[in-house]
């Protein structure tokens, strides 16, 4: 797929992925959603030389400002559900993917983009980063997971709060209830997403992705998370990085994983 809005680079394993409409000030619209769509589900998926994602925005205004509301215009309630369906769809790809997902948040992540942000296993933000779900201005909620995994971060009162009053935070207090991993200075937070991932790549892949896994499991609906991490567990004593993993600790030497 030939992308219009993302723009893929990759370095040492490390995939940049940039979403690329800095005049709309990134803005979530339907070819934007499409394309993270085949990213998280073919592209970075399947390329094995990609290790991990650095998700970004365009610019130094914002990481993403929302959906695009010109397209939110006219809908009937049919039409806003698989709307919204569609975008959670996305997200769960993200919040799934096998392969660490850094947000690099340079600017605004509101509404959707703030959404966006918190499908990514790990936020970094930038100093100038501000943070909110605004949709209540609009007569709307928030419609890709964000009444969701707002609580899952910061818990109910606090998530209520913002969610209610549209209210935006700052860095700084995102990172204080636990939204935000770290607070780097302005322009600093690809480098601090790549030291991160670089970091993770050296550790064995099946184990990174059955991590992921089982994270997210705590919150799957109809899903033991405990019983989960058990099966994962045995499953990665089969695996030729274990023994890898285990020999290279008697030995006293560093781990050579292949993700077998």
């Amino acid at each position: 797929m030939q992308y219009e809005n993302l723009r893929l680079e990759i370095d040492n394993g490390i995939a940049l992925l940039t979403i690329s409409r800095e005049k709309a000030l990134n803005a979530l619209n339907s070819q934007t959603i499409l394309e993270l769509r085949h990213f998280f589900s073919d592209t970075g998926r399947l390329n094995p030389e990609i290790k991990g994602v650095v998700l970004t925005g365009a610019g130094e205004k914002a990481f993403v400002a929302g959906a695009d509301i010109t397209e939110f215009s006219g809908l009937d309630s049919a039409q806003g559900a698989a709307l919204a369906q569609r975008g959670q769809d996305v997200f769960f790809l993200i919040e799934r993917f096998p392969k660490p997902v850094v947000a690099a948040v340079n600017g605004f992540a509101l509404g959707g983009g703030c959404e966006l942000a918190m499908a990514c296993h790990i936020r970094v933000a930038g100093e100038k980063a501000r943070f909110g779900q605004p949709e209540v201005n609009l007569g709307l909620i928030p419609g890709y997971g964000g009444t969701q995994r707002l609580i899952q971060y910061i818990g109910k009162g606090k998530a209520l709060e913002l969610l209610l009053t549209a209210d935006m935070i700052d860095a700084n207090e995102a990172h204080r209830l636990g939204l935000a991993n770290y607070v780097v200075p302005a322009g600093e937070e690809v480098a601090k997403a790549r030291e991160l991932l670089l970091k993770i790549a050296g550790k064995a892949p099946l184990a990174i992705a059955r991590v992921i896994e089982c994270a997210n499991a705590y919150f799957a609906e109809g899903v033991d998370g405990f019983a989960r991490e058990v099966a994962a567990f045995g499953e990665c004593c089969d695996t030729a990085d274990f023994k890898e993993g285990a020999a290279a600790f008697v030995e006293k030497r560093k781990a050579n994983f292949q993700g077998q």
